[in-house]
């Protein structure tokens, strides 16, 4: 064999070698994205996904809830975002929702370090509002009975903390809720503690430019919050909405996690026509991350319009 073939049999097989051994990266970017509404900078924040056996959580037969998610291209358990967002007001870094920390295994617990990511520091976090004290939602607060957000005060109605914060309401729950209250429980009160944590009642102004509205049902205090700047609103709906494939067509469908289903159903029969009539862009809590969109009224349902990458850098 000639020197030259020699060469070049021995190059292609130390490239072909060097594709065939390189492994699997198994990573995505980090999980935040980022929009301006007026003068309010939005950060979107994934805390991760969880699977879910959809069709035995929503109260519609498993077959109906297995066929609209086919028609979505989804199976059961289906795979569902856990989002946050963070809101720089210019006065006020606004924090709504934490994610789940520790309290729902190791696919989520990821919104820290998306804070990271995106170019702040949880200890820059001025205040934290919660749509609702379930576990996914506050999870993130503390780890090891520490305050992740050192420096933050943490908002949320007083139904809320009254309710899931009660050591009574603990001892009466089943067996398979006490979880939801120790979770809360546990997260909340290294704030509690230090004097962080500030309930309020009901409808409320927080800031300038930010409001919360009550929406109770899936929990007793469940809260949207409205962000308003030079005419352009965000509403961050929390967790009016789990299951897009099935309650954007039948929003009547409730899920196993409500408090009250048939109030929960109500509150979004309320929310979602006036979302969808003032065209406001929406903020959701487990919609597909980065959850961000526009509803649009689609005969007795909705339609979920999300940002697209260019307006998620310009809107």
């Amino acid at each position: 064999m000639k020197f030259t073939t020699l060469v070049s049999a021995l190059a292609l097989a130390a490239t072909t070698s060097a594709f065939a051994a390189a492994p699997l990266a198994g990573t995505n970017a980090p999980g935040f994205q980022r929009i301006m509404l007026g003068d309010f900078e939005v950060t979107a924040l994934s805390d991760g996904t969880v699977d879910l056996p959809i069709d035995k959580l929503l109260h519609e037969p498993a077959e109906v809830t297995k066929k609209a998610l086919a028609r979505n291209f989804q199976t059961t358990p289906t795979e569902t975002s856990v989002n946050g967002f963070l809101i720089n007001t210019g006065g006020k870094l606004i924090l709504v929702d934490t994610g789940a920390g520790s309290l729902f295994g190791p696919t989520l617990g990821k919104l820290a370090a998306n804070i990271k990511a995106s170019g702040y520091q949880p200890e820059q976090v001025d205040e934290i509002y919660l749509t609702h004290l379930h576990p996914d939602h506050v999870g993130g607060l503390a780890g090891n009975s520490q305050r992740i957000f050192p420096n933050a005060v943490v908002r949320a109605d007083k139904r809320d903390t009254d309710f899931w914060l009660s050591q009574t309401q603990l001892e009466q729950a089943p067996a398979d809720s006490k979880g939801f209250f120790q979770g809360a429980i546990a997260s909340l009160s290294p704030y509690a503690a230090a004097q962080q944590l500030k309930p309020f009642s009901g409808d409320t102004e927080l800031a300038p430019g930010v409001r919360a509205t009550s929406s109770y049902g899936h929990t007793p205090g469940h809260t949207i919050y409205t962000f308003e700047s030079k005419g352009k609103k965000l509403v961050l709906v929390g967790d009016l909405i789990h299951v897009a494939a099935v309650q954007l067509a039948h929003p009547e469908v409730t899920i196993g996690f409500d408090s009250d289903a048939k109030t929960a159903a109500a509150a979004r029969a309320k929310v979602f026509p006036a979302l969808a009539k003032e065209g406001a862009l929406v903020g959701a809590a487990h919609l597909s991350f980065p959850g961000l969109g526009h509803l649009r009224v689609d005969g007795k349902g909705y339609d979920w319009l999300p940002l697209n990458y260019t307006q998620l850098r310009q809107q």
